[in-house]
């Protein structure tokens, strides 16, 4: 299994961005997907994640209603909504695979990871 994220940048507060993460490997539906992300200094935390189907999703409360994870099982893709960016919110994301059948937010659970993207937040 193969992970790449992908449409980190620039971007002002109160702006959007979207992230993706392109999945190569094994059956992509059977994984459970999340976003984590990594601040300087900071331990990796949970962002959100999404169900096999798409139909359960779990946020992290700092990102709730700004933030919308979402995918696409015919191209293998899992996506990261990002609205009302706050500086708060810059870090490197990362997208990771569960070969789970439940959504969990701790990053431990996942078994395989991608690269991260770096998001810059300026004020």
């Amino acid at each position: 299994v193969q992970l790449q994220a992908s449409g980190g940048g620039l971007v002002q507060a109160g702006g959007s961005l979207g992230l993706s993460c392109a999945y190569s490997g094994r059956t992509f539906s059977n994984y459970v997907m999340g976003w984590f992300r990594q601040a300087p200094g900071k331990e990796r935390e949970f962002v959100a994640a999404i169900g096999w189907s798409g139909d359960m999703t779990h946020y992290a409360d700092s990102v709730k209603g700004r933030f919308t994870i979402s995918r696409g099982n015919a191209r293998n893709t899992v996506y990261l909504q990002m609205n009302m960016l706050k500086p708060d919110d810059a870090a490197v994301y990362y997208c990771a695979a569960r070969r789970k059948r439940y959504i969990s937010w701790l990053a431990n659970y996942y078994n395989y990871w991608g690269e991260g993207t770096q998001v810059t937040v300026s004020s």
